[in-house]
């Protein structure tokens, strides 16, 4: 239930996701790619691919004598990802829809495995983790961001608000690889050596009400609900989260905290 709640939820939002977070989420991916230390020639697993920000930057830093492929459960955001590859042109680096718990590659294929903020959205991303480490080459490098904790994240409240209209939980445990030491660890569990996190801050900047709202509601993890919501759902449910980010409104516009979870590992 879980994998087609993101699978469907993320092909709608797949349309809104760049206007909404490829900015608020620039230095996410730059933390990432920095940890990742990606040379010419190396072949990388993007797991979690999403519209394929985080694999179109690591095409062009392994060069064309590297490789890149990106994969997701979500087709939407595989189709995006190959647009956008295709009208920049960039030729090392392709996309297919696979779930990132149970990949279809041989053992030591790549030399570098990415994931930017996607092990939250796994029912078990201990598997997705150990998948990973199947896939690596003997010395090749992890490196993966989750969010950090939910009281350091002021848009965590749009679970809660969506949870009140549909009676259920949209997205279990999403905040649990962001406590205390859980990336960590789980990253040992999965057979990782050398295990370095980093933690950070940052701040998600959106112009008005709406961007805010938009991005909370129909860019993100909770699409799949919000497009069954009806007007009056729609409506209370932007009120409660307007509410709840009203500490960071400035002037006409919002800057609501965050936190990530930068881990770095070798197989």
């Amino acid at each position: 239930m879980q994998r087609r709640i993101q699978r469907y939820g993320w092909d709608l939002a797949a349309a809104d996701y760049d206007p909404l977070w490829q900015a608020q989420l620039a230095s996410a991916r730059t933390a990432l790619l920095a940890r990742a230390a990606l040379v010419h020639g190396q072949r990388v697993l993007d797991v979690a691919c999403g519209t394929g920000l985080v694999a179109l930057a690591a095409a062009t830093a392994v060069g064309p004598e590297g490789s890149v492929l990106g994969v997701d459960l979500s087709g939407g955001m595989v189709d995006a990802a190959t647009r956008r590859a295709s009208e920049g042109g960039t030729e090392n680096a392709r996309f297919a829809r696979m779930d990132g718990e149970a990949l279809e590659f041989d053992a030591a294929s790549f030399d570098v495995a990415l994931c930017a903020l996607g092990l939250m959205y796994m029912p078990e991303p201990d598997r997705a983790l150990a998948e990973m480490r199947r896939v690596l080459r003997p010395g090749g490098r992890m490196v993966a961001s989750v969010w950090g904790e939910r009281s350091r994240c002021g848009w965590a409240s749009v679970f809660g608000i969506v949870d009140a209209e549909v009676a259920s939980d949209v997205c279990p445990l999403f905040f649990r690889l962001g406590q205390d030491d859980s990336l960590a660890r789980a990253c040992s569990k999965a057979g990782f050596a050398s295990v370095d996190v980093q933690r950070f801050a940052a701040s998600l900047d959106y112009a008005d009400a709406e961007q805010a709202c938009d991005a909370a509601f129909a860019g993100g993890p909770v699409a799949l609900a919000w497009s069954r919501f009806d007007a009056g759902a729609r409506q209370r449910a932007r009120g409660r989260y307007l509410d709840s980010i009203a500490a960071w409104r400035v002037g006409r516009g919002y800057r609501v905290p965050g936190e990530f979870v930068l881990v770095t590992a070798s197989a």
